[in-house]
């Protein structure tokens, strides 16, 4: 036995929650932008993953319009951290609803690091930062995806084995439903089938 939901007939919000339960785990782009104004702003958004490999893109989603949003689309610029377990507190803490003038970097404690190519900081704690051009955005009703074209990666050297990033050592959280979040655990490893192997 199934239940059945039609999103048409349920609250927005409640089928926001069926999503977010059932759509797990997501990776988190730990976005930093920078205001108008000058300040640096920092937040969690777990609608995310890479839109197109050539060229690099990366796309997230605002839902609601939030001060990402607002200073991504102002500046055209930002900066995706990836999301370790060892700043777990830190990155729950920065989705917290800030006023705008308020950085999330002073807030938390978390260090500046001076981005190459865009003006947005890194997360300097992070392993990991895709600095970001916009792209475009597209809106579907209070929602916005926001794709943002690659312009440099900076990889922490602790992370590499050589040229590629190791994931026992990223160690990146992920999130679930409710207030539930989840950690690397468990890694499998399997070959891609081809058809030809098949006897």
């Amino acid at each position: 036995m199934r239940k059945d939901f039609d999103p048409a007939e349920i609250a927005p919000h409640a089928f926001y929650r069926l999503l977010t339960a059932t759509v797990v785990p997501r990776p988190i782009a730990w976005v930093s932008s920078t205001s108008e104004a000058g300040v640096d702003n920092l937040a969690p958004h777990s609608f995310f993953t890479v839109a197109s490999a050539a060229p690099a893109v990366l796309q997230f989603t605002s839902v609601g319009r939030k001060d990402t949003l607002r200073n991504v689309e102002a500046t055209g610029q930002f900066v995706v951290n990836l999301t370790p377990e060892a700043l777990f507190e830190q990155v729950n803490e920065s989705g917290a609803d800030f006023p705008p003038e308020l950085s999330e970097f002073d807030e938390t404690g978390l260090t500046r690091e001076p981005s190459l190519r865009v003006r947005p900081p890194r997360v300097a704690e992070s392993p990991v930062a895709f600095e970001c051009e916009l792209h475009s955005t597209v809106g579907f009703g209070a929602s916005t995806v926001v794709f943002g074209r690659v312009v440099h990666l900076a990889v922490a050297e602790q992370v590499l084995d050589g040229d590629h990033p190791v994931i026992d050592r990223l160690r990146p959280l992920a999130r679930l439903g409710r207030d539930e979040w989840s950690t690397l655990g468990a890694v499998k490893e399997i070959r891609r089938p081809r058809y030809t192997d098949r006897g």
